[in-house]
C-alpha cells in the first residue's frame, strides 16, 4: 500500500501540536512548583490539586477514551460473532464513573490522598502496601502496549511505514511531554486530543451514514442481510459470562490508578463528584459514532466499495474496521481528520497510564525503601520511572498477537484482586493486614485455577456449566466475579478473626505482625483518626 500523503501530514502536524502543547503545560508546571509549598508528588501527580470542573472532565474522558475504545466498539459491532450487545463499553465505563462518584471519590479526596494505595499504607503499613501496590503497577503497564497497538493498527490502514516505527514515535511524544510537565502537561494535552476526538468522530459519522454502498442499518439490526444482525444476540449459556465480563469492565475499572488520580487532582470534593458524573455522559456521547460505523460496516456490501470482497471479517481485518471504513466511504479530507481522531485517542490513553503507573512506584513502592529521599532524586526517579514505563511498555508491542492477554490480565488484575482489597480498605473497618494478605492469596489462587485459553492455563476449578470445546474448557460460570467475592469475603472474616483472637489475648501480642489489637482499640483509634485529619498522609517535601 502506498504512502497515504495527507494522512500522514495530519498525523506529523497533530503530533507537533500536542507535543508543543505538552512543553507550555510543562514551563508553567515548573513555575507552579516554585511558588508553591505542596510537595514534589502533589505537583507531578495530581497538578498541585488546581483542575478546574471543565479541565476534570475532558482529562477523566479522556483518559478512557483510548484508541482501543474507539477501534473496539467499532470492531465488536461489526463482528458477526459478537455485536452491540457485546460492545457496551461505553456504558460499562459511564456506570463506573457513577458509581466512582457516588461512593469512592469523596473519601479518597477528603483525606488528601496522592495515589489509590495510600489508604492501604494508611491502614495496613508499608510492607504490605507494597507488595500490594505491585498489582496496580503491573496493570498500568500491561495497558501501555494495548493503547499504543490502536494507533499501530490504524496507520497500517493508511501509511506504508513500518508499524513498530510509528508505535515508538507515538511513545517517544508521549514520554517527552510527561516528564516534562506530569499531570499538568497531560491535562492540557487531553483538552486538545479529547477535543480532536469529539470532534472528527462526529463529524466523520455523518458521511459514513450518507454513503450509498449499505443497507439501512434500522433493516440490518434484527436481520440477516450482507452478514448477521449486528445488535447481536446472547445465547443461554452466555449470559453469566456476559454478566461477568460487564462488571469486570465496569466496577472493576475503579481500581485503576487512573481513575483516582483524575479525582485526587480536583479542587474540591464536590468538584471531584462532578466530574465523574459528567464524564459519565459525555463517555456515552463519545461511543455513539463507532457502534454507528460499526453497524453501517456490518450492512456494508463490500463489493461495491473500493475495498471489494472478501470483507474484512473474512480477511481477519475485523481489528480494522473503523479505519477501513473511512478510508473508502468518505472523502479524503473525513479519512484524515478521522486517523487524527485515533492517533489523538490512543496517545491521551497512554500518557494517562505512563503517569498513573510511575506514580504507583515512586510514591508507594521507592519512597517506602527510600523514605529520606530528597526533593532532587524524586524528580529523577519520576522522570527514570516514565521513560522505563514507556519503553517497557512500548517494547511490549512487539508481542502484537498477544494484545488480547495484556487486556486480560490488566482486567483481572484490578477486579479479582484490588477491587476487593480498594472497597475492604475504604468501607469495611474491621479489615486489616491478615485480612487483606488472606484475600491477595485467595484472588491469586482461584484465578489461576479457573484457567486462560489464552496464556495456556489449564481449566483446574470446574465451576457448573464448564463445557469442552476445540480442546479446552470453557467457562460459562461468572468465575471472575466468583473469584472477587471469594477475595471480599476471606478478607472480612480473616481480619474478623485475627482482630478477636488478639483483643481477646487468645493469642499472644507478640504474634501480632500487624498491630490489629491497637487499631482496634477503641480509645487509641480515636485519636489517631482525629490526628490523620490535620496530617498529610505522605511526607512529600524534601
Amino acid at each position: 500500500m502506498a504512502v497515504h500523503i495527507p494522512g500522514l501530514i495530519m498525523m506529523v502536524i497533530f503530533y507537533l501540536l500536542v507535543l508543543g502543547v505538552g512543553i507550555w503545560a510543562s514551563v508553567k508546571s515548573k513555575k507552579m512548583e516554585k511558588n508553591t509549598n505542596s510537595g514534589q508528588l502533589e505537583v507531578s501527580f495530581l497538578a498541585n490539586r488546581r483542575v478546574s470542573l471543565a479541565m476534570g472532565v475532558f482529562s477523566m474522558t479522556a483518559t478512557w477514551v483510548g484508541g482501543a475504545f474507539i477501534i473496539g466498539v467499532a470492531e465488536s459491532v461489526y463482528d458477526p460473532t459478537k455485536g452491540l450487545i457485546w460492545a457496551l463499553i461505553p456504558l460499562q465505563m459511564s456506570v463506573s464513573f457513577i458509581i466512582g462518584g457516588l461512593f469512592f471519590a469523596k473519601p479518597m479526596r477528603d483525606n488528601n490522598y496522592i495515589t489509590m494505595m495510600d489508604p492501604f499504607q494508611k491502614k495496613y503499613g508499608k510492607t504490605l502496601t507494597a507488595v500490594l501496590a505491585t498489582v496496580p503497577f503491573i496493570s498500568e503497564l500491561m495497558w501501555v502496549p494495548v493503547t499504543l497497538i490502536s494507533l499501530g493498527v490504524t496507520v497500517s490502514v493508511f501509511a506504508d511505514l513500518p508499524l513498530s516505527l510509528c508505535i515508538w514515535i507515538s511513545s517517544a511524544v508521549a514520554i517527552i511531554y510527561t516528564v516534562l510537565g506530569g499531570l499538568y502537561s497531560i491535562v492540557f494535552t487531553d483538552v486538545v486530543q479529547l477535543s480532536l476526538v469529539f470532534c472528527s468522530l462526529w463529524l466523520c459519522a455523518p458521511f459514513v451514514l450518507a454513503s450509498e454502498v449499505y443497507t439501512d442499518i434500522t433493516q440490518t439490526a434484527l436481520n440477516h442481510t450482507n452478514q448477521a444482525s449486528w445488535i447481536g444476540h446472547i445465547e443461554s449459556d452466555e449470559v453469566w459470562r456476559w454478566i461477568d465480563n460487564f462488571l469486570a469492565m465496569s466496577v472493576g475499572n475503579l481500581a485503576f490508578q487512573d481513575f483516582h488520580q483524575r479525582t485526587l487532582s480536583s479542587s474540591s470534593t464536590s468538584t471531584a463528584r462532578m466530574i465523574c458524573f459528567i464524564a459519565a455522559g459525555v463517555v456515552l456521547l463519545l461511543g455513539i459514532p463507532p457502534v454507528l460505523i460499526g453497524a453501517v460496516a456490518a450492512s456494508t456490501d463490500w463489493n461495491s466499495t473500493t475495498y471489494g470482497c472478501p470483507s474484512p471479517y473474512e480477511r481477519g481485518e475485523a481489528a480494522m474496521v473503523l479505519p477501513i471504513i473511512l478510508l473508502h466511504l468518505t472523502p479524503t479530507a473525513i479519512f484524515v481528520v478521522g486517523m487524527g481522531a485515533i492517533a489523538g485517542a490512543a496517545m491521551s490513553s497512554t500518557d494517562s497510564c505512563l503517569l498513573a503507573a510511575t506514580a504507583i512506584f515512586t510514591t508507594n513502592i521507592y519512597k517506602i525503601i527510600r523514605h529520606q529521599a530528597s526533593h532532587r532524586e524524586l524528580q529523577w526517579v519520576i522522570c527514570v520511572s516514565i521513560a522505563v514505563v514507556g519503553i517497557v511498555g512500548t517494547s511490549l508491542t512487539y508481542l502484537d498477537s498477544s494484545i488480547l492477554a495484556f487486556w486480560i490480565l490488566s482486567s483481572d488484575l484490578t477486579y479479582t484482586i484490588m477491587l476487593p482489597q480498594l472497597i475492604c480498605v475504604l468501607f469495611i473497618r474491621v479489615s486489616n493486614g491478615y485480612g487483606a494478605t488472606t484475600g491477595y492469596v485467595v484472588a491469586i489462587v482461584m484465578r489461576v485455577l479457573c484457567g486462560e485459553p489464552v496464556f495456556n492455563l489449564p481449566v483446574i476449578l470446574h465451576f457448573p456449566g464448564c463445557t469442552w470445546k476445540d480442546d479446552v474448557y470453557i467457562q460459562h460460570w461468572p468465575f471472575k466475579t466468583t473469584c472477587m467475592l471469594s477475595a471480599l469475603i476471606s478478607i472480612v472474616i480473616i481480619s474478623y478473626v485475627a482482630s478477636f483472637l488478639f483483643n481477646k489475648n487468645i493469642l499472644p501480642e507478640r504474634w501480632d505482625v500487624f498491630k490489629v489489637k491497637y487499631q482496634k482499640t477503641p480509645a487509641d483509634g480515636e485519636k489517631a483518626a482525629a490526628r490523620n485529619e490535620n496530617e498529610p498522609m505522605l511526607e512529600t517535601g524534601c
